[in-house]
Order: structure tokens, then sequence, then C-alpha cells
């Protein structure tokens, strides 16, 4: 069986180590040769948090996010070269890029969203929890057509009020998840759903 490779991102406040033991859960044979990762996010001043210090991959100016909220670009594009350093040495190491699987929650959603969309080859698959899309629309539309297809294997559709909701096989892993990816917190400005 391939090897596999799951990064696995954590939310503000958090650190890697503490998110752990999320690889207990995956028992199936199918992931006896994966390698997870779990790293920590630098210790950054947080906006929204009125400056303190706390591990964050990008700065989060409000809470709640909106479509108006202002975003840490440079930040975040700093965070997703970090990412795609990690992705890019486990390529190095003979994984095949569509046996990685970038996951995180929350900031780490959103960063795992970012990082997969802009890498430059296909991935196996993201997920995301309680993400949201971090940057503008002026990156959107650099994004390759193969970065788009690492989620849901065909064209993804990208809207700033759109919740997108799907199944995808995690390739040699054979197992199923669901992943519900939030780009924004938009219930209150009417979100659709895309299947």
């Amino acid at each position: 069986m391939a090897r596999s490779f799951v990064l696995w991102l954590h939310g503000l406040g958090d650190s890697g180590p503490a998110n752990e033991p999320i690889k207990t859960l995956f028992t199936s044979p199918e992931f006896r040769n994966t390698i997870w990762s779990f790293p920590s996010a630098p210790s950054n001043p947080v906006t929204c948090n009125y400056g303190s210090v706390m591990p964050s991959w990008f700065d989060i100016h409000e809470i709640p996010i909106t479509v108006n909220s202002p975003k840490d670009e440079s930040g975040l594009l700093k965070a997703v070269r970090n990412v795609h350093k990690m992705i890019d040495k486990e390529i190095a190491d003979g994984t095949n890029p569509k046996n990685v699987f970038v996951c995180g929650f929350s900031q780490g959603g959103a960063l795992t969203l970012a990082s997969v969309l802009l890498y430059p080859q296909t991935l196996g698959g993201a997920a995301v929890f309680s993400g949201w899309l971090p940057f503008n629309s002026s990156i959107i539309q650099q994004l390759t057509p193969e970065a788009k297809r690492v989620l849901f294997n065909s064209e993804l559709l990208f809207s700033t009020n759109t919740v997108l909701y799907g199944e995808s096989h995690f390739g040699c892993l054979t197992c199923l998840f669901v992943i519900v990816i939030v780009i924004l917190s938009i219930e209150s400005q009417g979100a659709h759903i895309v299947y």
C-alpha cells in the first residue's frame, strides 16, 4: 500500500501536539502507511484578541469574520509558504502528491483552504472544519484548474457567499469523508448550498 501523508493544522490559540489524538480515530488498515504531522503555529499578536500573543498562523482582525473583514494576506501567504515547504518535503521523501491530505480546524481550516488551493500540484484532498476563505477575490482568480480540482475532482465553484458540501473519496485511503467547507460565516447573508 502506498504511503500517505496527513497534515493537520490547528485553530487559533491551539497547538499541534494537542491535536495529535485525532490520528487514533483512524484505525482502518488503509491508514497503516500514513504519516501524520501536527505542526504548531508560531506565537504572534492577534488583533481580534486585543493584540494578545498566542499561537496563530496569521493575524485575524475581527470576529465574526465577514465578507468585508480586513484580511492579513501577507501573513497568510507567509503561512502558506511554510505549509508548502512541509508538503514539498514529504513529496521529496517519496509520497505521491495525490496521497497528500491537508486538514484544519478554524484558522487552521482557513490556512488549509489557502494552502491547498495555492499549491502548484493537485493534492489528494483537504478537509476544512469551521474555516473560511481567508483572502480576497484577487487571489481566487489566480488559482489554477489543478488546484481547484483537489477537493472534488471537478471544477470547484467559488462565491463569497457559498457553503460547499460534498463527499470525497480520499484516493489510496479508500475511506469516505464528508467534507464541509465553510468559506465564510455567512448564514445570515443568504448562503447557497452547492453539492
